[in-house]
């Protein structure tokens, strides 16, 4: 067996309706679309959505809420991660490029620092934005931050 014999198993293949040819076919004559109306006709296709004229569903159920199209999001990183990494190799400062390096960011992400854990290295951080509480036990452990 090689790939130039290899087959679907039997009855896995339907051949496909072929309509439109003649009125023997059991196929012919309108071709399955009925009489007249648009859908008979060339080119015709409902709108998106569209379920006959019953209510369609986007419009049945209720919106609520609000989306801001100017939120800013950030990808949140906090100090037991920084901790881990500043004990596993040996970093003074953290910034962006530290944090992509060791894939806790993407290049295009905003990076906030968050106050969970603790933080018992002297370091400098820098990220886009921090929390209070993380700026707070950045500052008591003898650290800064700079924010970009």
């Amino acid at each position: 067996m090689n790939l130039s014999n290899l087959k679907p198993a039997k009855g896995a293949v339907k051949s496909s309706k072929r309509i439109g040819r003649g009125t023997g076919s059991g196929r012919g004559g309108t071709s399955t679309r009925g009489h007249k109306g648009a859908g008979s006709r060339s080119g015709h296709s409902t709108k998106i959505g569209f379920e006959g004229g019953q209510m369609p569903l986007q419009r049945r159920v209720p919106k609520f809420g609000f989306k801001n199209i100017n939120r800013v999001e950030y990808n949140g990183v906090n100090l037991d991660t920084l901790q881990t990494l500043i004990e596993k190799f040996n970093l003074t400062a953290v910034d962006f490029d530290a944090l992509k390096a060791h894939g806790l960011v993407s290049k295009n992400d905003k990076v906030k620092i968050l106050g969970r854990g603790e933080l018992k290295a002297k370091v400098e951080v820098t990220a886009h934005a921090f929390t209070a509480s993380a700026q707070k036990a950045i500052e008591a452990a003898g650290g800064s931050i700079v924010k970009i």
